[in-house]
């Protein structure tokens, strides 16, 4: 019996209420003028208060020295072993934007990027050029056709874009194009198998035919390709937790993730003030709720340190705007760090915070990397936070006799 199989022998449904904040890319590292991370930096008295009145640690989405994804990340938290439930960013970005997927297809996420005279990546975002941009540019390349298979372009937001590969024999076991990093070439597209070699040939014609439309159109020259997937059928936390789910989240690509297992996606605004506003006007309809703040990583992806402290302290802010609600759980969490001084993704644990009656305050009173790690949590993976969440709120029975 593994571990989803465990909780779903274990839960039960009750009118408790479990809200999980995830501050996307939370986590930091020092910075060297100053010794802080953005997290310690940052001013923060209604974390701290949480903290103070909860049990804190680090969460390692994956395992030690390995570099998450967001969807990975985001999966550990919700119990998800991200190791046997794998998705690619393509499916989610789709089903995010409402795409209708046909059997066959296969999904790939975007990014209009920036190269040079030589061919190198000079900024993998293009800028962060404007959603109405990236969705004329769009225009431009939907409908490319290559031997019988149909590109299908969306735009997502900003510089994101999905394009859906639809035809026959297709098969999603090719490697990316976006080589994650800058002033190196994009990759030329791999099968992974013998059976993908087709596949791989269309997409890199579907490249380099972008390259050429796209040509004249600086910053956003040339497109970046990766997560290649079909959907996938994973059990919903609806079989699993017993749960009445939903999400709040203003980022397509997390909305896709949370469809995919079973949550109900919640209209709200672009702001986390719209996000709090939309979980008072439905706190009474669930008993669990996933709000996601993107703007963290978007800074800690920028390089901008201060800009990640502002994001943080904003968040704090906010926060009595949850707190007031009085849910039986809170879990305040990351699906990975951020540092601004990678600019990127990093593979550092990620603090975490859990407050319900009957957690056991652990004397910490401080919502930093430093304080969480001697945290009564410890040092655990990521996929152990919903099932405390669970047992906080009174949502498991005893195992065994």
């Amino acid at each position: 019996m593994d571990n989803l199989d465990l909780t779903k022998a274990l839960s039960r449904p009750s009118a408790s209420k479990i809200v999980m904040l995830v501050i996307d890319g939370l986590g930091g590292i020092p910075d060297p003028d100053t010794g802080k991370t953005e997290l310690e930096t940052a001013h923060t008295p209604n974390l701290d208060a949480l903290a103070a009145r909860g049990i804190c640690g680090l969460s390692e989405p994956i395992g030690p020295g390995i570099t998450p994804g967001s969807a990975p990340g985001h999966l550990a938290l919700f119990g998800y072993d991200p190791l046997i439930f794998q998705i690619g960013r393509g499916i989610l970005e789709a089903l995010g934007i409402g795409l209708d997927l046909e059997p066959g297809d296969i999904a790939a996420r975007g990014n209009f990027c920036t190269i040079d005279k030589d061919g190198l990546v000079i900024d993998r975002r293009a800028g962060r050029i404007s959603t109405e941009e990236s969705s004329k540019l769009c225009q431009l390349l939907d409908g490319i056709e290559i031997d019988r298979v149909k590109a299908i372009i969306r735009p997502v937001k900003e510089h994101r874009l999905v394009v859906i590969f639809r035809g026959d024999g297709l098969n999603a076991d090719i490697s990316d194009s976006d080589p994650q990093q800058t002033r190196v070439t994009t990759r030329d597209i791999v099968a992974l198998n013998q059976q993908a070699s087709h596949t791989a040939d269309i997409t890199n014609r579907f490249v380099a035919r972008a390259r050429e439309i796209l040509a004249g159109h600086h910053p956003a020259n040339m497109i970046l390709l990766r997560g290649f997937s079909k959907k996938p059928q994973f059990p919903t936390v609806t079989d699993i937790y017993k749960l009445k789910a939903a999400a709040i989240t203003t980022y397509p690509m997390y909305r896709g993730l949370a469809k995919t297992i079973g949550m109900e996606i919640l209209k709200t605004g672009q702001t986390m003030e719209d996000e709090l506003l939309t979980l008072k006007r439905n706190f009474k309809q669930y008993d669990f709720f996933f709000i996601h703040i993107k703007e963290t990583d978007a800074a800690g992806e920028d390089g901008d340190f201060n800009r990640k402290v502002t994001s943080l302290e904003h968040i704090d802010r906010l926060l009595p705007g949850l707190t007031n609600l009085e849910p039986d759980v809170i879990v305040v969490a990351g699906d990975h760090s951020t540092p601004a001084i990678l600019k990127g993704h990093s593979w550092h644990p990620v603090p975490v915070l859990l407050y319900s009656r009957y957690c056991r305050p652990d004397g910490v009173d401080r919502f930093s990397e430093q304080a969480c790690i001697a945290g009564g949590l410890g040092r655990i993976p990521a996929t152990d936070i919903m099932l405390l969440a669970m047992a906080n709120a009174l949502k498991l029975d005893k195992f065994g006799a």
